[in-house]
C-alpha cells in the first residue's frame, strides 16, 4: 500500500493531542507548524508525522508514567524541525526519524523519572546538493533510566550530511544504560557526512558507549552481488537498503514500514 493510502486510514490531528488509555488507530500530524502531543498516566499511542511542505516545525511531547508512544517522523522537504520529549517514571518512547533529502531535525528528550527508557532510530539520505542535519540529544535526569540512538547516514554526489549526538548523565543519575552509534556511507568522492558524537557524564555508576564511522561502499560485497546476476546500480541499492533498513522497520506498523523503504528506494536511483 501507498503511503498517501496509509495516511489516510490515520486520525488527523493538528495542533494538540492528548492520549488517554490504550489507542489500536494511529494518529497522523501532516506538515505541523505546532504540535502538543500529551500521553496519559499509562497510555499508549502511535503517532505519524509527515512533512512534505518547506517550512519550520516546533513539537512538543510529553510521556506521563508508565505511558508508551512510538513515533514515525518522515522528512520528504526542506523542513526544520525541532521536537522536545518529556518522560516521566516507567515510560517509553520509539521514535524512528527517516531524511529523504535537504532537512534538519533537532530531537531533546529528557528521561525525568526512574525506570523511563528511549530508543531513536535516524536515517538520511542525501543526493547532489542536497544538505541534512540530524542532532539527538538525551538528558539522564534520574536514576535507573536506559536509551539508545542509533543514526546512519547515505550521501552521493556533493551532498552534505551531519550527525550531532549528546548523552547527559546528571550526577543523580546512577544506574544510567545509555548506547549512542552513528555509521555513515559516501557514495562519491565528493559527498561528504560530519559526526558528532558526545557523552557528559556525571555520575559514576554508568553504563554508556558511543562510535561513529564514515566509510565507502563495501565493493567485494557489490561485486558478489554482480556475481548473482544484478547489474552494478541493483547491487548498490541493495547494499545501501540493507544498511539503513533495519532502522525503517523499526516502525512498528509492517504497511508504513515497507511504504517508506519503497520511498528509500526510489531515492536512491537518484544517488
Amino acid at each position: 500500500m501507498e503511503l498517501r493510502d496509509l495516511i489516510r486510514e490515520m486520525a488527523p490531528v493538528k495542533e494538540q493531542l492528548r492520549i488517554e488509555g490504550v489507542t489500536e488507530r494511529p494518529f497522523v500530524a501532516t506538515n505541523p507548524a505546532h504540535l502538543e502531543v500529551e500521553v496519559a498516566a499509562g497510555g499508549a499511542g502511535h503517532l505519524v508525522i509527515l512533512h512534505e511542505e518547506p517550512r519550520t516545525a516546533e513539537l512538543s511531547i510529553r510521556l506521563g508514567e508508565g505511558a508508551s508512544l512510538t513515533v514515525n517522523e518522515l522528512f520528504m522537504a526542506e523542513a526544520f524541525a525541532t521536537v522536545q520529549v518529556q518522560q516521566q517514571a516507567a515510560s517509553h518512547l520509539k521514535l524512528t526519524s527517516v531524511e529523504l533529502g535537504s532537512a534538519n531535525v533537532a530531537y531533546t528528550i529528557d528521561l525525568c523519572g526512574a525506570e523511563a527508557e528511549s530508543e531513536v532510530n535516524g536515517v538520511f539520505l542525501t543526493a547532489d546538493g542536497e544538505h541534512a542535519e540530524l542532532s539527538i540529544r538525551t538528558n539522564h535526569l534520574s536514576a535507573d533510566c536506559r536509551s539508545r540512538s542509533i543514526a546512519r547516514g547515505v550521501a552521493g554526489g556533493k551532498s552534505v550530511g551531519r550527525f550531532e549526538g549528546m548523552v547527559y548523565v546528571a550526577k543523580d543519575a546512577q544506574r544510567t544504560d545509555a548506547e549512542q552509534q552513528n555509521r555513515n556511507l559516501l557514495l562519491s568522492e565528493n559527498a561528504r557526512i560530519e559526526t558528532m558524537p558526545q557523552l557528559e557524564i556525571y555520575a559514576d555508576d554508568v553504563k554508556c558507549s558511543h562510535g561513529a564511522t564514515v566509510g565507502q561502499m563495501d565493493q567485494e560485497a557489490v561485486y558478489y552481488m554482480r556475481q548473482r546476476g544484478l547489474d552494478e546500480q541493483q547491487a548498490r541499492r541493495l547494499q545501501i537498503v540493507g544498511f539503513v533498513g533495519d532502522l525503517v522497520m523499526h516502525c512498528e506498523e509492517d504497511g508504513l514500514c515497507g511504504a517508506v523503504l519503497e520511498l528509500m528506494e526510489q531515492k536512491l536511483k537518484t544517488m
